[in-house]
Formats: C-alpha cells, structure tokens, sequence
C-alpha cells in the first residue's frame, strides 16, 4: 500500500517592526537562552510550530530574519490582560547570537528594569 506524501505545512513569515526601546523591552524575551520575542497575534499557533519572522529594530534600517520556533502561546482573553500572541524562540546560530547581542545592547539598563513586560 502506497501511503499518500504529507506535507509539511510551511512555516508562516511575520514582520514585526518595533520602533521603539519600550516597546523592545516589552517585547524582548531574555531568558531564552539564544534569546527571542513576543509577536502580538490572533493567529492561531502551537508550541513548535516555525516562524519566520523578519524583526526590525528601533533607529536600525536593517530587517533581521528569524527562523524561530513557538516557544509559548497567549490565549485570547489570557489573565491580567495579557495580550493574545506568541512568544518565538531565536534558533541555535551565530546570527541569533549576533542578535541578541544587538538587542540587548539597544536595551542597555532597561533590561535590568522591573517593569511588566508581555512576556513570561
């Protein structure tokens, strides 16, 4: 028997433009060890799932590509007002790296504040 090929639903491409360092702040997820971010959406996604996000930065032209994986999910209507979305993990790779060394530099201090965030 001949079973049928599957296939592998292609990962969907977000642009996320942060223009600002508040909102880099609110958005940047630290703990992740290669680093990552949170992209507010309505879309319906699952741990695991890949995204290509293609992230700019405050006072940066450049657009950075991000083969990132679901990490967590936001429900709609989520606890303490929480908004609906996604949390992307950064892959294991020199450019995720780089990167996260560049947002963690445009954050500066900020990233020691105690500030809520729309992250974990």
């Amino acid at each position: 028997m001949i079973k049928p090929a599957v296939a592998t639903p292609r990962p969907s491409v977000i642009q996320l433009s942060i223009k600002e360092k508040a909102a880099l702040y609110a958005a940047y997820i630290p703990m992740f060890t290669d680093g990552g971010v949170f992209i507010p959406t309505t879309r319906d996604y699952v741990l695991g799932d890949d995204v290509y996000v293609l992230l700019s930065l405050p006072e940066d032209p450049q657009r950075y590509p991000v083969a990132g994986k679901v990490a967590w999910v936001t429900p709609p209507k989520a606890a303490g007002g929480r908004t609906q979305g996604v949390g992307i993990v950064f892959p294991k790779d020199e450019k995720s790296r780089l990167l996260k060394i560049k947002i963690e530099e445009i954050l500066g201090a900020h990233l020691a504040s105690e500030r809520p965030t729309q992250t974990i």
